[in-house]
């Protein structure tokens, strides 16, 4: 028998898909979940039986938070990455690292094809294609959503008619959950003027009033919360847990699609919007303003790239390194407010501040340079507009 796996999350795209490849084309269905943070033991625990349930000949679940940490999430807050000043890339990122675990699994298991759910109107299925045909080319893809271009309604009934009953209720919402984000999906997402009922989104408000907490960074990296200390993933989980409580990092994103078409998906995100803001406002005062600079440029660039599926191009490689080297001075303890739907940014405390009043205060006094340093400077400086200014008659009225 022909054996296929099947990258598994236990939602409806992925229940039918295997219901289907098993039930239709005969396949021998081996299923893989990759967590990247969304899921806890009881949780896994209940996709396994899931699986197992809908005809899976074997189920495997692969934990890799730590590996999407290093590898992915670390670049991503070195680059304050947010797509369209927006999207924390939540879904796009862990999308690469399930596909390149998934593949791997299936060379592991001698599988002649690999499957996923993803829809021909989506960027997922480039993401997991294009892994897929760079790691193993000699793997067939299967796409059963794409391929037959079916609507959530057709796969509940569909499931139905085989024994598997779906709540509709839960298919209206895709949720998608990782430990750099949740997105939500839905009919609002589908259009350009209606909001996510507050309901849609996992985390609802318990708290009122303000809460502070500290964010203690070394090298760029979120080392510790509240003088807690503790490695990166930990702090994460930590830091979403009391930010979920004010109803934090609500927002839809809108943006270009691989595809080319406009897509707007919703989306929770406190920890990743928190943890950028933040690490953003200790590079302002640690990195000098050319550091800056290119760290925005080359920052949107990987988020692009990644966003994209393009995450095995080795230009990722090299901005990694430069990302990295910018790191050094990157140290210091951030406060942060958190209130009932949003977060505000206190300061910093950074022994690599370089607001520094010995050299000066800006507004207020010069302690490095005398007055007629200050007029010698600024003649310099303007002196390539004022020759062009002089040389063309420009009239400035």
């Amino acid at each position: 028998m022909k054996k296929v796996v099947l990258a598994y999350s236990g939602g409806l795209d992925t229940s039918y898909c295997l219901k289907y490849l098993k039930n239709e084309k005969g396949y021998e269905v081996h299923t893989v979940l990759v967590d990247t943070g969304g899921f806890d033991a009881e949780e896994l625990s209940a996709i396994e039986k899931r699986a197992y349930e809908l005809g899976s000949a074997q189920h495997a679940n692969l934990t890799i938070v730590d590996k999407y940490y290093d590898k992915a999430i670390k670049y991503l807050i070195f680059g304050n990455v947010l797509k369209n000043n927006t999207y924390p890339l939540s879904v796009s990122a862990e999308r690469v690292f399930q596909a390149i675990e998934a593949i791997k699994y299936a060379k592991k298991v001698g599988a002649s094809a690999i499957a996923h759910g993803s829809t021909g109107a989506g960027n997922d299925q480039i993401r997991f294609d294009l892994i897929f045909q760079t790691i193993a080319p000699e793997i067939e893809i299967i796409t059963p959503i794409r391929d037959l271009k079916l609507s959530r309604q057709e796969e509940v009934d569909y499931l139905s008619k085989n024994g598997v009953h779906y709540s509709w209720e839960k298919a209206q919402y895709s949720i998608n959950k990782g430990l750099w984000g949740t997105s939500v999906g839905g009919k609002e997402t589908l259009t350009s003027s209606q909001p996510l009922p507050s309901d849609a989104y996992p985390s609802q408000l318990q708290k009122e009033g303000e809460e502070k907490v500290r964010l203690h960074f070394e090298q760029g990296e979120l080392v510790g919360l509240n003088g807690i200390m503790d490695k990166p993933s930990n702090n994460i989980v930590a830091l979403e847990k009391l930010a979920n409580a004010f109803a934090i990092g609500r927002d839809i994103h809108v943006g270009d699609t691989i595809i080319g078409i406009k897509g707007r998906v919703g989306f929770e995100a406190a920890a990743p919007l928190i943890i950028i803001k933040a690490h953003h406002l200790l590079e302002k005062h640690t990195l000098g303003k050319w550091q800056q600079y290119w760290k925005e440029q080359l920052g949107n660039w990987y988020g692009m790239l990644f966003h994209e599926g393009q995450f095995l191009d080795p230009v990722m490689r090299n901005i990694e390194t430069f990302l990295q080297d910018t790191q050094k001075t990157v140290n210091g303890v951030v406060t942060v407010s958190l209130k009932p739907y949003h977060f505000s940014l206190d300061g910093i405390e950074s022994d690599n501040d370089l607001m520094n009043t010995g050299f000066g205060q800006y507004g207020e006094m010069n302690n490095a340079w005398t007055s007629d340093d200050a007029k010698g400077f600024i003649k310099i400086l303007g002196n390539a507009q004022n020759i062009f200014s002089s040389v063309n008659h420009l009239d400035y009225d």
